[in-house]
């Protein structure tokens, strides 16, 4: 299933069968951005996909869906405890939502701080029913006294025992199981992926030397994106580029005070989607996202466009390469200045690197090939169609 020794193996697999059961997915909440794999996982669900999921708290600014077209939604209660790194979370009903569902395999966000989660694991391996956990990783604190430190982690490691195999959006992930002893063999990856393969390569437009680069960024206007860096490395860089911020959120009218004083050149266009969006990245030759998060980043590389992100949860070293973009660390501005230097001083490298970005998600990383990595989970632990986990 999963193998540490092809870990830079990034070859893209076929799905070649179907999951004959019924699955039943359990979800915090649904983002909007998630419909387009589930409705594909649903699909490739013979027996039917009900997903359980609830609602956000209100701060935290994620768009969400309230139906599947292919699986059946039913919505949770969701209770939430706290805030911020210390929130937890009781989902009202879930265990009611399974005995009228009765799925045969059951997939749940391998979170800790989910508490009606054990209930329903349990409810499931009293039937004989298995539970695969989809998560992350384990990002455990760093500079906890050790024994803190030894305790997180054997907590980690019982509540990683419950399941009966782990899918991780993550290389990085996937070795953070293996590393608190879950067995490679329960271990599989599947890309995070946010988009469909792309049906027909983006059309660029000719490279214009006297006009300036363009740097795009697209997202949330929110402190953590740290847009703020943005326009003070863009004053920084020779020539200035152009700079585009497609989004809106609590920070824009702060952001665009400081624009006024440190970059005034900056467009700040407000929120785009769908079709509203392919202009900005027809014209852009670089997308920068400096700060947390980054759904945008396979949309950009779908148009053929090169990325600088701030490096993150580990969904980012599989998807942006030396070869189509730069990881900087985050909070670090010299390294947000440096490689915007080094992206826009070479703008047919840049190109170059656009047409590795496009491959990556036509190929390798895109939602039907996850899906195709949650079959291939789905079967073996069911003993389904050959029980077996390829790593993809």
């Amino acid at each position: 299933m999963y193998n540490p020794d092809v870990a830079d193996d990034h070859r893209p697999r076929t799905m070649t069968s179907k999951f004959p059961g019924r699955l039943g997915v359990q979800q915090r909440v649904l983002p909007a951005y998630r419909v387009p794999f589930f409705e594909q996982l649903a699909q490739a669900c013979e027996g039917g996909m009900s997903l359980f999921a609830g609602q956000p708290l209100a701060e935290e600014g994620i768009l969400t869906a309230s139906r599947l077209e292919q699986g059946h939604y039913v919505a949770a209660q969701n209770v939430h405890f706290f805030r911020g790194p210390l929130y937890l979370c009781y989902q009202r009903g879930l265990v009611t939502w399974l005995e009228r569902f009765q799925p045969e395999v059951l997939i749940v966000e391998a979170n800790p701080r989910l508490l009606s989660t054990p209930a329903a694991i349990r409810w499931m391996h009293a039937r004989g029913r298995k539970v695969i956990g989809w998560g992350l990783g384990v990002s455990l604190l760093s500079g906890l006294p050790g024994g803190m430190e030894r305790l997180r982690q054997n907590a980690w490691r019982a509540f990683l025992r419950q399941f009966d195999a782990l899918i991780a959006y993550s290389w990085r992930g996937a070795e953070e199981y293996a590393a608190l002893g879950v067995p490679r063999s329960r271990i599989v990856v599947a890309y995070n992926a946010v988009s469909l393969r792309p049906i027909e390569r983006p059309s660029r437009p000719p490279i214009v030397l006297q006009e300036p680069p363009c740097v795009l960024f697209v997202g949330r206007l929110q402190a953590r994106k740290r847009v703020d860096w943005l326009l003070r490395a863009c004053a920084l860089v020779e020539p200035p580029p152009r700079l585009i911020i497609v989004g809106d959120g609590p920070e824009r009218a702060a952001l665009e005070r400081l624009a006024r004083q440190v970059y005034p050149q900056a467009e700040f266009v407000g929120a785009k989607q769908g079709a509203a969006l392919e202009p900005y990245f027809a014209q852009a030759d670089l997308l920068v996202l400096p700060g947390s998060g980054g759904l945008a980043v396979h949309e950009a590389m779908a148009h053929g466009l090169p990325v600088v992100v701030a490096r993150g949860d580990g969904t980012q070293d599989d998807l942006v390469r030396p070869a189509n973009g730069w990881q900087i660390p985050p909070d670090d501005f010299s390294s947000l200045v440096q490689a915007l230097r080094q992206a826009l001083s070479d703008r047919r490298r840049l190109r170059q690197m656009g047409e590795e970005s496009y491959r990556i998600v036509s190929q390798e990383i895109n939602v039907e090939e996850m899906v195709a990595a949650f079959v291939r989970a789905l079967n073996a632990v069911s003993g389904g169609e050959g029980r077996q986990m390829a790593s993809g």
